[in-house]
């Protein structure tokens, strides 16, 4: 009985052994389970997988540009002022019949712009500048619809990711605005004028650039790969050049918005001599002296001109201390881009103005501008999430 009791006192160790055993390789396994956190079976948020935001932010940069190239048609073939009111919802539905084109026409016949450029214009030659302005304007709305509408329903479902909230309703604000501004453009020619202010030209198209430019930077802000660079090769100067580059070219659109309300394209259309010299004469001849730097078309073009030429040599030098430095590829990339893209976006404007503006290349350039800023603020983008020297 002795003996019995003994094999059954190590029958029933080596049994809780077992289980012991068994027991411990259960609780490393179960550690290592990715167990789906509590609320894992509802959508992923944007926080987490911020695609569909990102998606949706650079379809409304793309609309945004486009509505700025289509604008830079409009007003190359003169059909900016074809549509004298403003109706932001009943503008919606075009001319459908006779009666309400002609009724249309009647309204352009009353502007100092028809009696005094296109007097005795046909109808059909009337729809065509309508359609042109008609489409600038429903590409706006539509920016509008695109930024409301996709918004609510991210806002509903909880993908909005954190701090983004407000500055989305910036961004709506801004649309707007941009809108207000560009009737307050428009109005500016339909009275006094046979085309609009270039003042209030450049407030519409500098609008556009920084919505462009607001949407982008959200745009990179929610990139997957967004965390810092630790890589320490991007000095303050390059930093600070970077900015620079970017301040420029803004400043540059808005001069080329000055050269486009003087139509300065077309006058002075021989490079690199204005006029036969290098500073023509008359660039200061308005008094007071800053009228000039708005009002002179010489002066006008003579500042679009030197900036170009600053920005191209600006860039050039810029990617060329970027790429001898920076490890990141991201960087040296954008820098190379930028720097390529103004360069060429120089030789259409060059191209462009020997070409008396025809509309096909005023548009590109238009487009051209476009591009580098977006590029501009990519590159400063890399700048800012790598580490600073």
């Amino acid at each position: 009985s002795a003996l019995h009791a003994y094999f059954r006192i190590s029958h029933i160790h080596s049994a809780r052994a077992v289980v012991s055993s068994i027991s411990a390789r259960v609780a490393v396994k179960c550690t290592s389970i990715p167990f789906p956190a509590p609320n894992e079976h509802l959508p992923v948020s944007a926080t987490e997988n911020p695609n569909a935001v990102r998606l949706w932010l650079a379809l409304i940069a793309a609309m945004v540009a486009l509505t700025a190239i289509v604008g830079a048609a409009t007003r190359l073939t003169g059909s900016g002022l074809s549509i004298t009111e403003w109706a932001p919802i009943m503008g919606v539905i075009p001319p459908l019949g006779v009666t309400d084109w002609q009724q249309a026409f009647t309204k352009y016949q009353a502007i100092p712009q028809y009696a005094q450029l296109n007097k005795g214009m046909s109808l059909d030659s009337f729809r065509t500048i309508f359609w042109w302005e008609w489409a600038h304007r429903i590409l706006a709305r539509s920016i509008g619809v695109l930024v409301l509408v996709p918004a609510l329903i991210f806002f509903a479902r909880g993908m909005i990711p954190k701090g983004l909230g407000w500055k989305l309703v910036g961004l709506f604000v801004l649309g707007g605005l941009q809108g207000t501004a560009g009737w307050y453009m428009v109005s500016s020619g339909l009275v006094d004028r046979v085309d609009v202010s270039q003042y209030r030209l450049a407030l519409h198209l500098g609008l556009a650039v920084a919505i462009l430019g607001f949407t982008l930077w959200l745009f990179f802000g929610l990139d997957p790969d967004r965390e810092r660079r630790h890589f320490a090769t991007i000095n303050r100067r390059q930093y600070w050049t970077s900015t620079a580059l970017l301040a420029l070219v803004y400043l540059q659109t808005l001069l080329g918005a000055l050269v486009a309300g003087l139509k300065a394209g077309r006058t002075y259309n021989s490079w690199p001599l204005m006029d036969g010299a290098l500073v023509p004469q008359g660039i200061a001849q308005m008094s007071p002296g800053w009228r000039n730097l708005f009002e002179n078309a010489a002066t006008v073009q003579f500042n679009h001109r030197l900036l170009a030429y600053g920005l191209v040599a600006l860039a050039i030098a810029h990617a060329v201390s970027i790429n001898r430095t920076a490890d990141d590829e991201r960087v040296r990339t954008s820098a190379v881009t930028l720097a390529v893209l103004m360069l060429a976006q120089a030789a259409l404007g060059v191209w462009t103005l020997l070409a008396w503006v025809p509309v096909g290349l005023g548009v590109a350039h238009q487009a051209g501008a476009m591009l580098v800023f977006a590029v501009a603020i990519w590159h400063l983008y890399a700048v800012r999430r790598a580490d600073q020297a």
